[in-house]
């Protein structure tokens, strides 16, 4: 019988992280399209030392109660790490890691695409073209909007908000953003100037989301703060779905409150095919693919099999985002 720790691993991840994964550990992986359903998943960790899990597997408490008390690290594939009850890991004693930074700028680029995509209504050119619509070249056929010296409203000006200012700069943009605290340093830097969130915008004609999903956060883009947007204004979440209230943002796109949107997540995700937004030509509308670049997913799978790794041997995780858990 193996002396290797135990560990569950909730999805294929690439062979980068998973490599070191199954040389030191004796791992179970779940090779599903689709996350393990949770009875199979509340089955699975049992016994388990370690867990590396992904934001679509929910850990709580009852998960935490299901593995028991030998569970030594959880491990998230993410930055983001909503769906797991830190706290809860925390009173337990566990450490919960996750992989920030390598993700920064394939997000980037993702929210940046995504923006010129929406200004440019490049899918909905791409859908005319394929239904065979194109019969000539017209001058006023899919008139979009300028990137070029546009007003960009970054929400969430961390390192993400960040790299996406930078990639503003190009185009010669004027940038304002908003944070829960200013950073004078990187907006001087930037050449960015901090407004009220409802200033921001007011001015915008692009407004990009770059924020954590918390308590204060959800549905923080709703009806009232849509209404306060140019009705040219193009919105682009790239951080998480329920940041923006779905009901409403339909509502506005009808309207025509605002001009378009582009999602990368939604509330909820899946979101359903009778959605009403997936019915409007001016909200464009991917599968949780910001971060889908190939380097930038071989360095999660390497950072989370670190992460796990570290744990089993007892030592302090890379990167931890409970670190109060070792001062208890």
């Amino acid at each position: 019988m193996s002396n290797k720790p135990r560990v569950f691993v909730t999805r294929l991840i690439p062979e980068t992280g998973l490599q070191q994964v199954r040389e030191h550990c004796q791992a179970e992986v779940w090779e599903g399209e689709l996350p393990p359903p949770r009875a199979i998943l509340l089955e699975k960790v049992k016994g388990v030392d370690g867990l590396l899990c992904l934001l679509t597997d929910p850990i709580d408490a009852q998960l935490m109660e299901a593995a028991g008390p030998q569970l030594k690290v959880i491990s998230q594939m993410a930055v983001g790490f909503d769906n797991v009850d830190v706290e809860e890991a925390t009173r337990r004693g566990i450490p919960v890691g996750n992989t920030p930074g390598v993700l920064t700028e394939a997000t980037a680029d993702f929210a940046f695409t995504l923006l010129a995509s929406a200004a440019r209504r490049v899918v909905e050119a791409a859908a005319y073209v394929q239904a065979g619509r194109w019969k000539t070249w017209g001058p006023m056929l899919f008139l979009g909007a300028d990137l070029w010296e546009a007003t960009l409203g970054i929400v969430g000006f961390g390192r993400i908000g960040q790299a996406v200012a930078r990639r503003a700069r190009g185009f010669n943009m004027r940038i304002l953003y908003h944070d829960v605290t200013p950073n004078e340093e990187a907006a001087g830097r930037l050449g960015a100037q901090y407004l009220p969130f409802d200033d921001l915008l007011r001015q915008a004609d692009f407004v990009t989301l770059h924020i954590p999903l918390t308590p204060e956060t959800y549905h923080l883009i709703g009806a009232r703060e849509l209404r306060l947007m140019k009705p040219s204004a193009v919105l682009v979440n790239t951080s998480r779905g329920p940041v923006v209230d779905p009901a409403a943002l339909y509502q506005a796109l009808v309207k025509g409150e605002i001009a378009a949107a582009a999602l990368d997540v939604t509330e909820p995700e899946p979101i359903p095919l009778d959605s009403p937004l997936l019915t409007l030509p001016n909200c464009l509308i991917v599968p949780h693919i910001a971060s889908a670049s190939i380097n930038s997913r071989h360095k999660m799978a390497e950072m989370a099999a670190a992460n796990l790794l570290a744990g089993l041997r007892g030592e302090r995780l890379p990167n931890c985002v409970n670190p109060e858990v070792y001062t208890r």
